[in-house]
């Protein structure tokens, strides 16, 4: 019987996917989060029905790389973090290396600064993730 092998790039998601997975776990109140690339790619994502991961992606490279450059228009220096608040919860955008972002959704929450330092935490496990996969290709 022949069991089909990952390719790096099917390998690389399901590592990926894992990590935004176990971030998911971390809190009830976070619903969703997504790796994305600084194109607008979605690496991989653990997102809610009805959710275009694609177009998610794309917008949310976009509204990073306008705080960027307002960041840097401002003298702030690099940015580390965006965060979009909702009626329905907020939105997390970190960076998680140069090209890369995490996107957490979640719900309104006491714990906001919780929220925070698990997404910093998960950034740079998504990052030496990618990082491990790029190094086996």
């Amino acid at each position: 019987m022949h069991i089909a092998q990952k390719t790096p790039e099917e390998a690389r998601t399901s590592a990926l996917r894992s990590v935004l997975r176990e971030l998911n776990s971390t809190s009830a109140d976070i619903e969703a989060s997504a790796c994305i690339s600084s194109d607008g790619f979605t690496l991989a994502a653990v997102l809610g029905n009805g959710v275009d991961p694609d177009r998610f992606g794309a917008m949310c490279a976009s509204l990073l790389a306008l705080a960027h450059r307002a960041a840097q228009e401002i003298q702030r220096g690099n940015l580390k973090l965006v965060l979009v608040e909702g009626e329905q919860g907020v939105m997390l955008l970190v960076q998680a290396g140069p090209d890369t972002i995490l996107a957490v959704a979640a719900k309104p929450s006491k714990n906001l600064g919780m929220i925070f330092m698990d997404s910093k935490k998960f950034a740079r496990k998504l990052l030496d993730t990618l990082e491990s996969h790029s190094a086996k290709a």
